[in-house]
């Protein structure tokens, strides 16, 4: 029985995966997570062969959930879900370790073919997004640090970020995080000083451009 774990912050998509998942001979659904930080705690749980995972979750957003995930699970296979399908998300994608990218629109149609691919070993795209995978691989060895600005930042500090722009405190990112409200501070002035941002105004508005949280 090949266990899957689900993770999108809308309940309406969540039950549609999953009457697509169980419909599928010898797959279940082990578990369903509203955020990226349940994700990466259900999975270490659970331990899924396979993550359907969306990008723009609350607490933690995908790609760095998939992140933490396959570091602690390098057998995991995640298949990331997005509305968007651009250059630049398809490059973090790949760097996160995620198996496949399927685009929401196509979900209907893509996900028992991706959720079999990466069973079976193999990367699965959405057909619109093969063409940037490709063309990624191909420049990928002229690309600079500079012009990548996400892969400046941290795991810790990527958490960070996001639970700023999301509005919560120092202290309640230091709850959530685990880790000293000082700590929190030191983080933020590193973010801010490494992306010259000068308010959180700018910090939020990076966060968006960045699709590390949704507007």
């Amino acid at each position: 029985m090949t266990q899957v774990l689900v993770a999108d912050d809308h309940a309406i998509v969540r039950k549609g995966l999953r009457s697509i998942v169980e419909s599928m001979e010898g797959w279940r659904i082990c578990a369903e997570a509203g955020n990226g930080r349940e994700a990466v705690s259900l999975g270490l749980q659970h331990r899924p062969e396979i993550v359907v995972m969306d990008i723009n979750m609350p607490e933690l957003n995908g790609l760095d959930a998939t992140r933490q995930l396959c570091e602690a699970l390098p057998g995991v296979r995640v298949l990331i879900l997005s509305a968007h399908d651009s250059e630049q998300l398809v490059r973090e994608m790949l760097s996160s370790g995620a198996r496949g990218y399927v685009l929401k629109a196509d979900a209907g149609e893509d996900l028992e073919v991706a959720l079999r691919a990466l069973a079976a070993g193999r990367l699965f795209f959405t057909s619109s997004v093969a063409d940037m995978v490709m063309r990624g691989l191909q420049k990928s060895s002229g690309l600079s640090e500079s012009t990548d600005l996400p892969a400046r930042l941290s795991p810790k500090e990527r958490e960070v970020i996001q639970l700023l722009a999301e509005g919560k405190t120092n202290k309640e990112v230091a709850v959530r995080l685990d880790i000293s409200v000082k700590t929190v501070e030191t983080h933020r002035k590193h973010i801010m000083g490494k992306l010259d941002l000068h308010s959180m105004s700018d910090l939020v508005r990076y966060a968006i451009q960045n699709r590390i949280i949704e507007a």
